[in-house]
């Protein structure tokens, strides 16, 4: 008997820098070493917590960058992700905002909790070229389609639906 799939709800956001670089997480499944993905920061919401107050957060959790729901543009785009992380199912209805930074920030991964330690092997800045070539999927797979806009012409008002 498969088991029923956890449902969670998650905060992501698209950070980019003033050179139109996103910033990415790469992940790998404990359970599952060969399991590898790019994510933007971002995860599941505590109880009762607004998306946006949740995004703010994980930003700050996974990177050290500080930037407050106000500077939060969207949700730009959501998406309902299926996938199994330590052997357990999960259903993850998800919304992305966007924000972008001047300068070249600083990130730091010294608020990482035990699991982020144990399956997040690099934080890094990528241009949507970079993220096209890296390999392995990257997660929303429209992210580098995504940047683009954002770069060409910004948030267009929408709130798009992804894979």
């Amino acid at each position: 008997m498969t088991a029923q799939p956890e449902h969670r709800h998650a905060a992501r956001v698209i950070v980019l820098d003033e050179a139109g670089r996103v910033l990415l997480m790469r992940g790998f499944d404990p359970a599952d070493p060969s399991n590898v993905w790019w994510i933007t920061p971002g995860g599941g919401l505590e109880p009762g917590e607004d998306e946006r107050a949740g995004a703010v957060r994980e930003l700050f959790e996974e990177s050290g960058l500080r930037v407050g729901p106000d500077e939060l543009s969207g949700p730009v785009a959501a998406r309902t992700a299926f996938f199994s992380f330590m052997g357990r199912p999960y259903r993850q209805d998800e919304v992305l905002f966007y924000t972008r930074l001047t300068g070249a920030p600083d990130i730091d991964g010294s608020g990482w909790t035990d699991i982020e330690r144990a399956s997040v092997t690099e934080l890094r800045w990528c241009t949507a070229d970079e993220v096209d070539a890296v390999g392995e999927p990257v997660y929303p797979p429209a992210l580098p389609s995504i940047v683009r806009g954002l770069l060409d012409g910004g948030w267009d008002g929408a709130r798009h639906e992804v894979d």
